[in-house]
């Protein structure tokens, strides 16, 4: 039993810095719990479900890179590290059900040094927000989504 548990727990990526000295920013990507956090399979899995509950993905980071390549069906919301690109996700969401299935991603650098995830989190958050998912990119999208052959489109 001991070694199964020790089998699942190395499977799951680490997500959380093991030194944090008990202090992690609440708009650090580190401030998103694991149950928040949605890894790049089963994201892909639940866009390709037949009948499910589609969330509204949306992207926070550059959109330079958005225009270059972007999860397949998502919208562009402004980078999450910007008061202008609050402002903007924040318009986007507003006229929302606060129960709304949302998933964030930004996929500019690895997660643990994302400048955007966090802050739009949070901000989804504060807003009241209770269906919100951040999209776990280890390194990039381009490593973790477009190298996968998920689903890709460009421009916009």
């Amino acid at each position: 039993m001991i070694a199964v548990l020790a089998i699942l727990l190395a499977a799951q990526p680490p997500i959380h810095p093991q030194f944090t000295g008990g202090v992690v920013s609440p708009e650090s990507a580190f401030s998103i719990s694991n149950a928040q956090v949605l890894q790049p399979e089963e994201l892909n899995r639940i866009l390709h479900a037949q009948g499910a509950n589609r969330p509204l993905v949306l992207q926070v980071g550059s959109h330079m890179l958005f225009a270059e390549a972007h999860i397949a069906g998502s919208e562009y919301a402004g980078p999450g590290s910007q008061a202008a690109g609050l402002k903007q996700l924040q318009d986007r969401v507003t006229p929302l059900p606060r129960k709304t299935f949302i998933v964030l991603y930004c996929g500019c650098c690895p997660w643990n040094r994302c400048p955007n995830i966090g802050p739009a989190f949070k901000l989804l958050r504060d807003l009241g927000f209770t269906n919100v998912k951040a999209l776990y990119i280890a390194d990039n999208l381009g490593a973790d989504w477009v190298d996968k052959g998920y689903p890709v489109e460009s421009g916009r």
